[in-house]
């Protein structure tokens, strides 16, 4: 594995942003595989992947994403546990689906009161590159889909 230059680490794990791009082929994976997407509820003009969004100003933790199939890469610092519950309660909502691109915590609380609920949880083998970077996320990932449904819970691994 390449070293990853100090610039990359000093923003990768601080909390001075939390905003990283979802690599485009692989968000192409995931709105083949489980939308079409149609919102994202936490985007800007730049990095948005849906036709609608929100942005941080218009704060997507506030607005229903009833009747959506939404996309979710959620800013990944403080708060990031607001988002995953956010998904979760949406999802109960009719016609509401929710597939969250987060970080692989399986040690965190939010972990064992949402996701573990989660219809589908896949874990990405390897480590994707966010945004511009040349390196890959000093973590591992995960998708997880929330649609409301009550059926066998599915875990398993999927490709970048």
């Amino acid at each position: 594995m390449a070293a990853m230059n100090r610039n990359t680490q000093v923003v990768m794990f601080s909390s001075k942003t939390g905003e990283w791009s979802t690599p485009q082929d692989f968000f192409d994976k995931l709105n083949w595989r489980f939308g079409p997407f149609d919102l994202d509820p936490c985007a800007d003009v730049s990095n948005t992947k849906c036709a609608s969004f929100f942005t941080e100003i218009e704060n997507g933790l506030t607005k229903s994403w009833e009747g959506f199939t939404s996309f979710v890469n959620p800013p990944y610092g403080r708060g990031l546990d607001k988002w995953i519950q956010k998904g979760y309660e949406e999802s109960r909502k009719e016609n509401t689906k929710v597939v969250m691109l987060i970080p692989s915590r399986t040690d965190t609380k939010y972990w064992h009161s949402y996701v573990m609920k989660a219809a589908e949880v896949y874990f990405i083998k390897g480590r994707l590159k966010f945004g511009d970077s040349t390196n890959s996320a000093p973590f591992p990932s995960a998708v997880v889909v929330f649609d409301g449904s009550h059926s066998q819970q599915i875990f398993g691994a999927i490709n970048r």
